[in-house]
This record gives C-alpha cells, structure tokens and sequence, in this order.
C-alpha cells in the first residue's frame, strides 16, 4: 500500500495564528506509528524534523504550537523540544486509552513537567469510550488525578473527549474543574457546545470541522463565541479538507481557520486575533 504524500500549502494567513495542539514527535519519526498508520507513517517517511515543520508552518502565518503528550515519554520528549525551540510549547499527560499505565510515580513525574516554563497544558487527559484500550475506571481516575495537577500548576487542561461527552462534564462538575479547560478536537455537537459556553470552557476546533459530513460541528461552531475558540491540527492526523487521507501539519491550520472564520461569518483575519489573544489567556504569555 502507498503512503499518501504530503499536501500543498495553503494561502498564507494575512494574520499570524498558532496550532494548539499537534504531536511534534510522531510526526518527524520519534515515535513510530502503527503499520497500518498511513498518514502518521507518511509523515514519518518524510524525513522531516522540526524545525522544517516550523519553518513551513510560519511561511503560512503559524507562528507558535504546542506539541500534546500522550504518555511518560511523549510528554518529556515534548517538554524537552520546547525548551529548544522558542515558538513550542508543550503539553504534558497519560492518554486516557493509557490509563493503566497512570501510576502515582508516572503521575509525579507529569507534575514536575507540568511545572516547567515552557510547559503550557496538562494533556491530553480525559475519556474514550470509543476504544477499550483502558477500563473506564482507570480512565476516570487518570483523568481526575490530572484535574488536580492542572488546578495545582496552574496549568490549561487539555481534554480528550471521545464518545464520553456527558460523562467528561460530569467529571469536571464533580471534580471542580481548573481555571482553563480546552476541548482538543471539538467533537459534541450544538447542544454540549452551548453547555461548554456556559462553563467557560474553550473548544478546539481542527481538520474535521471542514467535512462535509460534519454539519453537527458546524452548528457547534456557531454556537462557540469568537473568545472561547482555538484552532488546532492533531497532526498528523485529522487533516482539513481537501486532504482527507492525507498527513497532517501545523501549516494547514489555514483551512481550518478560514472555515470557521466562514460559519462565523467573520473576516478570517479577525477571528486569527481573536484566536491569538485566547492563546495568550489559555496557555500564558508567549
């Protein structure tokens, strides 16, 4: 089977944005995708390293990203390129779906991380009750131990929400959510979206919010005002459209944007400040 190659690059933005959330490290090859992984494997087989990825991404107008941990290693690989590179920032926790690997010394150390500068989020952390990868319980435990880190660093909590949206919010409630929380690939529809707003949580939009199937994530987008909005890519999963099947990259945020910027009937340049200044509330002074 081919690997898919890698897509052209959009217009450039006239306004500078940031990509809240993609994984620097399966994209240039420090963690090897699944075989039948075809857009992570090509993005692999590219060759690129990061500082390509960023240089392709700022010729478009994105500027800043924040590269997402996942597990132990993931999370001090992404803390470690931060302190590298000036415009990354990372995320730091277990994945739901490695719930079982949460132990009280795993977690410490997903503290201490979360404590450095360059370190912005606590995430992604959350649920998925689409895989069986991790019990519910152990999901739900990882996800409640990583609320509390985030309220005691003082950092964004980033959230993976998959088929699991009244339960994620029944977490938050119960648990008392942190000062900032971030929906990563907003996935609910109107309705959850409406009691997103409510709580002041910020929704990510990314890649799938452009296909023509997902008119339930349009409506949400509607819904989501312009200041508790980010753009994300996943990379290098979930690609805008045209380029389902194909790699993802900080440098197609693009798309994405100027989707949003569509359903929200605003100029794309306009909603990219806005964006920007949610940034800066979400994930501190850049």
């Amino acid at each position: 089977m081919t690997s898919p190659s890698l897509p052209a690059a959009p217009e450039p933005l006239a306004t500078e944005v940031f990509d809240s959330h993609c994984h620097l490290d399966i994209m240039v090859g420090e963690r090897k995708a699944s075989s039948g992984d075809q857009v992570a494997l090509a993005a692999q087989a590219s060759g690129t390293g990061v500082g390509k990825i960023l240089a392709e991404a700022r010729a478009v107008g994105v500027t800043r990203l924040v590269t997402i941990g996942y597990d132990l290693r993931s999370s001090q690989w992404g803390a470690r390129v931060a302190r590298e590179h000036d415009d990354v920032y990372a995320g730091v926790a277990i994945h739901p779906n490695e719930a079982h690997a949460a132990t009280p010394e795993t977690l410490a150390e997903i503290e201490r991380l979360a404590g450095e500068t360059r370190v912005r989020a606590v995430g992604e952390t959350g649920l998925d009750h689409f895989r069986d990868w991790a019990s519910h319980e152990d999901q739900e435990a990882s996800f409640r131990a990583h609320i509390e880190i985030a309220k005691r660093t003082g950092k964004a909590l980033v959230i993976h929400d998959r088929d699991a949206h009244d339960e994620v919010l029944r977490v938050l409630a119960d648990a008392g959510a942190p000062d900032v929380v971030v929906f990563h690939s907003y996935s609910g529809d109107a309705d959850m979206a409406r009691r997103c707003v409510d709580a002041g949580y910020f929704m990510s939009f990314s890649g799938p919010v452009t296909y023509k199937n997902a008119g339930y994530l349009r409506e949400a987008a509607q819904v989501a005002p312009p200041e508790l909005m980010l753009v994300e890519t996943d990379a290098p999963y979930l690609p805008p459209t045209p380029h389902r099947g194909k790699p993802n990259a900080p440098y197609l945020i693009p798309l994405t944007l100027r989707c949003l910027a569509e359903v929200k009937g605003m100029d794309a340049d306009e909603l990219a400040r806005v964006i920007n200044e949610n940034g800066e509330r979400v994930f501190g002074a850049w």
